[in-house]
């Protein structure tokens, strides 16, 4: 009866604590650290370092000239961001950065899934080469483009308002004109970014089912009425998913009116983007990441806002 007692109260002693359960470090464990263990250094060097940096800067008066003595920079609290809010070439950057992506992500999204459509429905021989035609300007440098659709643009020789003097209209200075500067710039980026958004919807449509269609059409429904309550509803993960990839790309549109319009005329093309790197630039640092900071909490704020609006029912 003793040996039993004993056996029994060592048994207890052994016992981890209830909620304390014990943890053995495995080679399993131990291989993990070691494999993720190189990424986990770079991402803080290059990543959340950096990124952290940048958001202390942020706060302080940092300038060009502090560079050689960082720790010597003064803390300013939010002056930055309210200077950058109050500072009338950002309100003009930030208007026509809206512009761009009202405007720019809504024809977008339609003109690549009208694409999609045409190619899943419409055209079965050659597919892949379309494919290839529409994606081609994705992977086009954006100084390629540039000579492209400034030989287009061209008020006097260019293509497009050579075509409209063959029916007597006379085309205006796209570039160089404030009501037509950044609908043209629009216009590129549409033509340059909807073959990535053709794709997606492209592979979503031959996700779904022909049954589906099938059941529409015994139900009498016509094309359009499929199209409509059937397949868009069944679309609604990739339009999601390419909705918040081309809002995020086109909120920090920077390289078309870099390149096209140097953010004129009158600032009329001036994105966010390219306002802080100019202020970059000009050496004001502290300025410069909170420009940077208030368009991080936008895009953040956006893409909540569409995962709330397209998100699954």
């Amino acid at each position: 009866m003793s040996t039993l007692t004993e056996t029994s109260a060592r048994a207890v002693r052994r016992t981890p604590p209830p909620g304390r359960p014990r943890r053995r470090i495995t080679r399993e464990t131990v291989a993990a650290w070691v494999l993720i263990l190189p990424f986990a250094l770079l991402f803080l060097a290059f990543t959340a370092g950096p990124v952290l940096g940048s958001l202390g800067m942020s706060f302080t008066d940092m300038r060009q000239r502090d560079l050689r003595t960082p720790f010597a920079v003064n803390g300013v609290g939010f002056d930055n961001y309210v200077k950058a809010l109050s500072d009338e070439t950002f309100r003009k950057a930030a208007f026509n950065t809206a512009y761009f992506v009202v405007i720019g992500v809504p024809l977008t999204l339609v003109v690549a899934l009208g694409a999609a459509v045409l190619l899943d429905r419409g055209v079965k021989r050659f597919q892949a080469l379309f494919k290839v035609g529409y994606y081609l300007p994705v992977v086009t440098s954006i100084v390629a483009i540039a000579v492209i659709w400034r030989f287009v643009l061209s008020p006097d020789a260019g293509l497009l308002n050579t075509v409209l003097g063959w029916v007597g209209i006379d085309g205006p200075n796209w570039l160089a004109s404030k009501t037509w500067a950044m609908p043209s710039l629009i216009a590129m980026a549409v033509w340059r970014n909807f073959g990535s958004a053709m794709i997606i919807f492209l592979a979503g449509l031959q996700g779904i089912p022909q049954s589906v269609e099938e059941a529409g059409q015994i139900d009498g429904a016509g094309p359009w009425q499929r199209f409509r309550h059937l397949i868009l509803p069944l679309l609604r993960p990739t339009v999601l998913f390419t909705s918040v990839t081309t809002g995020i790309g086109y909120l920090q549109f920077f390289e078309e009116p870099f390149v096209m319009t140097q953010g004129g005329p009158l600032n009329s093309t001036i994105s966010v983007s390219m306002y802080t790197y100019q202020q970059f630039g000009f050496g004001n640092y502290g300025l410069a990441t909170s420009m940077a900071y208030i368009l991080f909490v936008v895009i953040a704020v956006i893409t909540f806002i569409q995962f709330r609006l397209l998100r699954e029912k």
